[in-house]
């Protein structure tokens, strides 16, 4: 007889919030009860989830207070298990393990005169002799540092135990509210062609996200991976953070010197899949298939070539969970960006399915409940044991309550990101004329987003920079990249186009698109070209792999204005908090106009995408009354613009309603060409000036009218009180 279902104890708020949900109260159930009883089970099995998820100081190998070494693995399939090394002459039959139940088995070396038998730094093999009585000598599972001479294809095991290990000497950061996310690979980061160290990205790159106002880094390609080109999500071993960059300790003194600048650190973790490696690898690592993983067809992902974890196996999640906890305790990261968890969530993986938003897609037999049971499972011991860490949710399926509490019957996630708000800018700009840009649609894929389920909004992330593909900035201006972005060159139609619009598509990203904003490193000054490994089909160069900072300190190149405007504008949100306030109310999306307005933390945002028309008294609807001054102007001398605001202006608020607005503003012609402080005013953002790609000219989005481009953005501030009572806070 199946054991009665369980129901999630705030289920009742969440199909009250959405009653669409209410259909599929008995799967929301179930997949609680699945998880409920796995909890459960951990506490009367294993003393509890605390206890559980620190298997990482149990399994594996590792050093006893008294100098002895105790190991332990999980190969079920092995007939018989030892350890081999450096330090007993690679003999693999001196040490042997000793079989316990469940597939388990241990050793237990004493120490030699109060000293480590196992001396660090030595390397070191599991040796399985599998059921057909062949050696397989493997690296384990839960290894902590791994590298791979230059001579060898395979990486090897060394073992990791320092003498002194880093101490951590800073607090991690309050949890955020506002977090603006620079996306980064310690490998890349850096100018030069080679594969930069985790000591490069701490004294040079660190600075550098601090200056341009992130409050947030999230790594990538850090769980080791034997395969560079791989983008870190080939993991090979899933505890070692990755040795081409440097050593555990110095990741870890590149956390704490990002936690004394006040940055969040997020890991980018890989729990959807492994790779196929097995002489370096997870794969087969007892000699049977089912290690870790299902078996046969459906422990391999058809597109990725890997393997897929069997979520259901008790060790599997005994794994996964210590894990994650490992990089929190060990190296101090304060949260994850879990990867491919559509994959996770559904049995077709997502392959050759598309998403309707139909929420018969998101319950049924195709659903993996074992998978999203881990995931409620991880959430759930992240939120209990450390509930100042973030967790984000890649996902383009659209789940519904995956970013809701597990109270509720959702996966516990904090933040997933707006997958759709990436490919909707490329879409536009490589399908549609400038004239045919549609505002309603731009602003619905800005703010369709499930109600209560906080969202990472991005205009671009490492997927557009990868090669085969094309940042905004390389679409936007393409070739003229290369010959046009010198200041002492004259400023062409495409370039001209291609600043202001790269500004424009950034900042309504940012300021309509989520409650979370994030960048990918270098995109943020328009890197030009595009993200490539060294491999076989590139000669092995590491000319694509890196970014070219320098670009932004040569005052001659115009890559200076775009640094310069994202920079400003992540440092405006810091000061008035958009992301962490409400969804926007926007007041107009006027086709004929292409123009775009709304509201949002106390702030106006205007933006004025025509391709040549500019608008002289042009009103605004607003809610707040008050005296407006602009506080970032896209058009603004700095940020490569045209100067056509007069930051100085005073915009006074009336008692006219418009636009379902009680108040607004009427926006005067400025002809003066003063700049002033971009953070004193109407921002106004700008798309460049001269004919676009499609033979059409592009104006500014300005308020005078010009021959010039139009594109423009305009951001308004109340700062004073004084006008009208009612402005008690400073408004946009």
């Amino acid at each position: 007889m199946a054991a009665a279902s369980i129901e999630p104890p705030r289920l009742q708020q969440l199909l009250e919030r959405d009653p669409y949900l209410a259909p599929f109260r008995t799967d929301f159930q179930r997949r609680y009860s699945l998880f409920y009883n796995h909890l459960k089970n951990i506490e009367e099995s294993e003393g509890g989830l605390d206890k559980f998820t620190k298997s990482y100081k149990t399994f594996g190998v590792n050093q006893l207070a008294d100098g002895g070494i105790y190991c332990k693995e999980w190969a079920p399939g092995a007939e018989a298990v030892f350890l081999a090394g450096d330090f007993n002459g690679w003999n693999p039959f001196s040490h042997p393990y000793k079989k316990l139940e469940y597939g388990k088995w241990e050793l237990f070396i004493p120490p030699e005169d109060g000293q480590s038998p196992v001396p660090h730094g030595s390397k070191l093999k599991v040796v399985i002799r599998a059921q057909n009585g062949a050696l397989l000598y493997r690296i384990s599972p839960w290894a902590r540092y791994v590298v791979r001479d230059e001579d060898k294809v395979n990486y090897d095991w060394v073992h990791w135990n320092p003498p002194q290990s880093y101490i951590h000497k800073n607090p991690s950061p309050k949890r955020l509210k506002s977090l603006r996310i620079y996306e980064s690979h310690v490998g890349i980061a850096s100018p030069e062609g080679k594969v930069a160290s985790y000591k490069n990205f701490t004294y040079n790159v660190l600075p550098r996200i601090k200056d341009l106002g992130y409050n947030c880094v999230q790594l990538m390609a850090i769980m080791e991976h034997a395969y560079y080109a791989s983008f870190g999500y080939q993991v090979t071993s899933f505890f070692a953070a990755s040795s081409r960059y440097g050593t555990p300790d110095d990741l870890k003194e590149m956390i704490d010197v990002a936690h004394s600048m006040g940055i969040t650190v997020l890991l980018d973790v890989v729990h959807s899949h492994a790779s196929k490696n097995s002489e370096d690898g997870l794969n087969q690592f007892d000699g049977t298939d089912s290690c870790f993983f299902h078996s046969g067809y459906r422990g391999t992902h058809q597109l990725w070539d890997s393997r897929l974890f069997d979520y259901a196996n008790w060790e599997v999640l005994r794994f996964l969970l210590s894990n994650l906890r490992m990089w929190i305790e060990d190296y101090r990261f304060d949260g994850f960006r879990f990867d491919g968890v559509t994959s996770m969530l559904y049995h077709h993986h997502g392959i050759g399915t598309g998403f309707s938003g139909d929420y018969n897609e998101y319950f049924g037999l195709h659903v993996d409940e074992d998978a999203l049971c881990y995931l409620m499972l991880a959430n759930h011991m992240i939120n209990t044991l450390h509930p100042e860490c973030i967790t984000i949710a890649e996902d383009v399926s659209g789940m519904p309550a995956l970013c809701r509490p597990v109270a509720e019957g959702g996966g516990g996630f904090d933040y997933r990101l707006a997958m759709a708000i990436p490919d909707k800018w490329i879409q536009i700009i490589k399908e549609l004329k400038d004239e045919d840009w549609n505002m309603g649609n731009i602003v619905h894929t800005l703010t369709n987003r499930r109600y209560e389920e906080k969202y990472i909004a991005y205009a671009e992330s490492h997927d557009q920079a990868l090669v085969g593909d094309k940042t905004l900035a390389f679409h936007l201006m393409d070739a003229e990249m290369y010959t046009n972005m010198s200041v002492l060159m004259p400023l062409t139609p495409v370039i001209d186009r291609g600043i202001q619009l790269h500004k424009m598509i950034r900042l309504i990203t940012h300021a309509l698109g989520g409650e979370s904003y994030l960048n990918f490193m270098g995109n943020e000054f328009g890197h030009p070209e595009w993200l490539d490994f060294p491999r076989i089909g590139n000669n092995e160069s590491y000319h694509y792999a890196r970014r070219q900072f320098n670009l932004t300190e040569d005052d001659l190149l115009r890559y200076k204005f775009l640094n310069a405007f994202d920079r400003d504008m992540n440092k405006l949100e810091e000061r008035f908090g958009w992301l962490a306030s409400p969804q926007a109310y926007v007041s107009e999306k006027h086709e004929a106009n292409k123009v775009i307005a709304f509201e949002r933390a106390g702030l106006i945002f205007i933006f004025n995408f025509h391709p040549y028309q500019s608008y002289v008294d042009y009103r605004v609807g607003i809610e707040t009354p008050g005296k407006y001054k602009i506080l970032l102007d896209s058009d603004a001398g700095e940020y490569g613009g045209h100067q056509r605001l007069d930051h100085n202006t005073e915009y006074f608020s009336e008692e006219f309603p418009h636009n379902y607005r009680p108040n607004s503003i009427m926006l005067q012609p400025t002809p003066q060409r003063i700049p002033h402080a971009p953070n004193k005013g109407v921002h106004s953002k700008q798309s460049g000036s001269g004919a676009s790609q499609h033979g059409h000219p592009k104006v500014k989005f300005s308020l005078t009218t010009t021959k010039e481009a139009s594109h423009k953005e305009v951001l308004m501030h109340c700062p004073s009180t004084k006008y009208n009572k009612t402005c008690s806070k400073e408004a946009f």
